[in-house]
């Protein structure tokens, strides 16, 4: 290569790396976190495609050098990735979500969280969208989603339909001992547990041996169900309002015999075992009541169909509320279940049905 192609490269290199760079101009911006809006210092922004980045400092906020043509790549732990166009923007202010893997690796623990690789106890953590169900009974929706509990339904009637369950069998010498049942903290009841919405649970944990219940003693021998439920965060009003309608039928029809079968069959078993019997029905109301010539004197109905309906439909509402400030944080919930059974009755009786109206403030917390 001669001397003079030597400096013609040099300079076209030079000018080509000059007319980049004074593309280039400097850009601030700020990383925070989407639901809440705090700052997250140490965060990194990395230019796409090369090596050159920065982190934010302790306020959230960076400064670089880059191009229109440049991709930003914005990354902190526990958090999902975004990627901004630079474009002609002079400052970016990235949110970034919390991850969700990463929010399965604790575990809420006795008085507390902890790490889930850290945990030796036998402990269950039930995600609150798991335990939506088409049911306004939270304890119908517990059976087959964790190990170790049994669960059982004695009845489907509306209002007294709550489910019975133990975790691990029973380890206390009184039977009737179930689990102890802890919402934010507070000892309550099956029926209380059984009321609730999952909506309104921000984390559903089952400890079921030793190791996990012994700060509880003797009263956590059957096991300890640990219910959070949600707070207000610092921000604008969040509403949040959800409606559902579901069928409820028999889960199988129960095949009766006709009125006229029925009869034959009363008189056939009868003769069986004593053919010189008179028989309980005669062949004259047999006949009349298969002719059908008078309801009244020789009804023939059909109980199942006048008893039962073949559906019922319920409805289901929630409605939350939560915010505050820098003073106060509140969580407020409201639910409205109407759950109705497949027992026909009277339009203005309603002893088949049940509605329930609850206000329940969860969370209203002062801060210093």
């Amino acid at each position: 290569m001669t001397k003079r192609k030597l400096i013609f490269l040099l300079c076209l290199f030079f000018a080509v790396s000059m007319s980049s760079f004074a593309q280039e101009r400097q850009v601030k911006g700020k990383v925070v976190e989407l639901e809440t809006g705090e700052p997250l210092p140490g965060a990194t922004v990395l230019i796409e495609n090369s090596t050159r980045g920065v982190t934010t400092d302790v306020d959230g906020t960076f400064e670089i050098r880059v191009s229109p043509t440049s991709k930003l790549v914005i990354s902190f732990i526990g958090m999902q990735s975004e990627s901004v166009m630079v474009g002609d923007k002079t400052f970016i202010e990235v949110g970034l979500k919390l991850q969700t893997s990463e929010l399965d690796e604790v575990t809420v623990v006795a008085f507390g969280k902890q790490k889930k690789e850290s945990v030796t106890a036998a402990i269950t953590t039930v995600r609150p969208d798991e335990l939506k169900v088409p049911s306004s009974n939270l304890t119908t929706a517990l059976a087959g989603r964790m190990s170790g509990l049994i669960s059982y339904q004695r009845s489907g009637e509306p209002g007294e339909d709550d489910a019975s369950f133990f975790i691990r069998g029973v380890t206390t010498l009184q039977y009737g001992a179930g689990p102890l049942i802890l919402i934010d903290g507070v000892e309550m009841t099956s029926q209380d547990l059984a009321r609730m919405q999952p909506d309104d649970i921000a984390s559903f944990s089952i400890m079921k041996d030793a190791a996990a219940t012994a700060l509880y003693g003797a009263r956590g021998g059957n096991g300890v169900i640990m219910v959070t439920t949600k707070e207000g965060k610092e921000g604008k009003a969040s509403v949040s309002f959800r409606y559902e309608t579901s069928l409820s039928s028999p889960t199988r029809e129960i095949e009766l015999a006709d009125p006229i079968t029925y009869m034959r069959l009363n008189n056939e078993a009868v003769l069986t075992r004593d053919p010189l019997k008179s028989v309980p029905y005669s062949m004259e109301k047999i006949e009349s009541t298969e002719r059908g010539l008078n309801p009244l004197v020789y009804p023939a109905n059909n109980w199942y169909d006048i008893l039962f309906k073949d559906q019922a439909v319920n409805h289901r509402f929630n409605f939350n509320v939560s915010g505050g400030g820098k003073v106060a944080r509140y969580y407020v919930a409201a639910t409205y279940n109407q759950d109705n059974g497949v027992i026909k009755t009277a339009e203005e009786s309603n002893n088949n049905q049940v509605r329930l109206f609850e206000l329940e403030v969860y969370s209203i917390q002062t801060l210093n």
